[in-house]
């Protein structure tokens, strides 16, 4: 079957480019020139991946990215190249980030990669047996089939990689896991993300905690060695 992407860009000229060379490449493609317009197609039809630009002409590309990231995987695309916009980009949960002007070639191998990966994953959970039920681990609940979390009763609003983050400090509790080994484990691409992106996704995570039970912290900080949730 063939596989869809969605191209979402505002210069005619670049996404002209997109568009042709993914065609040549054996993908089908859609070109939306907004975010809004991006969004409503989402609405309506079904992508195996979307290739998002950060400066659209209406929303912030970070910000169309927040409400289409649950529904398939995303390569960011931006003529800014700085480290900050990388970082902001791959912390937020994106599985790949390339800088303008790129080669058309690359873009179709890395679109592959991440298609590769993501279809990896899915026999490898089809593979799992089915959880009717969540897990508790001491006072959250972990509903993999779901991939949600609940603390003392309430979900918590969790981006991909804050859920995967998240699940392993609750499946060892007391267990102290260094920023390495929680990279390698919660991050899709931990070979281009950087330590302190784990600092930053524990502080969104304790924020959403906090708003849960102010009281206490369930994740422990252990200064030069990482981080470990309660016992």
């Amino acid at each position: 079957m063939t596989q869809r992407i969605l191209v979402i860009e505002d210069e005619p000229s670049i996404a002209e480019t997109t568009t042709y060379a993914l065609n040549t490449d054996g993908f089908e493609t859609v070109w939306a020139s907004t975010g809004q317009h991006a969004i409503d197609i989402l609405q309506e039809q079904s992508f195996d991946l979307a290739v998002l630009d950060v400066g659209l002409p209406d929303i912030n590309g970070f910000e169309v990215f927040r409400q289409i990231n649950h529904l398939l995987p995303v390569i960011f695309l931006t003529a800014r190249s700085g480290e900050i916009d990388r970082i902001v980009g791959l912390e937020l949960g994106a599985d790949d980030y390339i800088a303008k002007p790129f080669s058309p070639r690359e873009l179709c191998a890395r679109i592959r990669t991440v298609l590769r990966r993501v279809q990896k994953q899915h026999a490898q959970s089809q593979e799992t047996p089915p959880l009717s039920h969540p897990r508790k681990q001491n006072n959250f609940f972990i509903d993999e089939e779901r991939k949600c979390i609940q603390y003392l009763g309430v979900m918590l609003e969790l981006s991909r990689t804050e859920y995967r983050l998240l699940k392993v400090l609750c499946e060892r509790p007391g267990r102290v896991f260094t920023r390495e080994e929680l990279m390698n484990q919660a991050w899709e691409h931990p070979d281009v993300s950087l330590e302190r992106t784990v600092d930053a996704h524990i502080k969104l995570i304790r924020a959403k905690l906090r708003i849960v039970n102010a009281e206490t912290d369930p994740i422990l900080t252990h200064r030069g060695l990482g981080y470990s949730l309660k016992e």
